[in-house]
Parts: C-alpha cells; sequence; structure tokens
C-alpha cells in the first residue's frame, strides 16, 4: 500500500492499539490559495433588481417563480438579493420563465447597472 491510504491505514492501527496521534505525524494543512473570481457584485445586484421587478409585475411569489423556472427557491432568492450571478443557461432559463427574450434580461440589467453606477465624471 502506498500513498494517503497507506497513512491513513497506519494511522488506524496505531489508534487501535492504543498509540497516541501524537506520535504519528501529521499531514501540514495547505495554506490558502487565493482564486480568480468572476463575480461582479453590482452587476450581480443589477440582475437582481431586474429580475425581482419582472417577477413582481407578474404577481408571482419568489417560491413559486423558483418552482417555474426550475431554480432552488434558496438560490433563487439569493440571485435578487445580488448575492450569486447566473450561469447563461440559468438566465435563459429564468427569462424563458418570465417570458421574455435573454436579450432583455440583459438590456434591463445594462440599464439598472448604469443606473447603480451613478453618472461618470470627465475631467
Amino acid at each position: 500500500m502506498n500513498g494517503i491510504y497507506a497513512v491513513a491505514w497506519k494511522i488506524a492501527r496505531l489508534h487501535a492499539t492504543g498509540v497516541k496521534s501524537e506520535t504519528y505525524p501529521v499531514a501540514k494543512k495547505r495554506s490558502a490559495v487565493r482564486r480568480s473570481t468572476s463575480f461582479e457584485p453590482l452587476t450581480a445586484r443589477a440582475f437582481g433588481e431586474v429580475v425581482r421587478s419582472l417577477r413582481e409585475a407578474q404577481h408571482l411569489a419568489q417560491d413559486q417563480f423558483a418552482l417555474k423556472a426550475s431554480v432552488d427557491r434558496s438560490y433563487y432568492g439569493k440571485l435578487e438579493r445580488g448575492e450569486r450571478q447566473p450561469s447563461l443557461g440559468l438566465l435563459l432559463r429564468i427569462a424563458g420563465a418570465l417570458n421574455v427574450p435573454g436579450a432583455t434580461l440583459v438590456e434591463k440589467t445594462e440599464v439598472a447597472l448604469k443606473r447603480l453606477r451613478g453618472p461618470i465624471s470627465v475631467k
């Protein structure tokens, strides 16, 4: 036996014989590696505002709409609050449930994003 399984097996045998784990070397934890992310909070917030306004215009509760769009209810709530960003497939599924083209959702999100960013000052 080689690798991690051999180490786990040896540790299990040592514990079974009553040997304390401090006597056997323990693997070090890896340091957290910072990864790049594509999450944009302002864009997510703008998208959330758009889908919420369109959903409310249809007089649907969040849970009703999430069921209609085949999205987990709690995940859909996070989308509306701007805590998550949808994939392209999910965006199109939400657009279909709202009976609007996906392009309309993107256009309305762009308008909301410009409003959230505020006026751009040119010096």
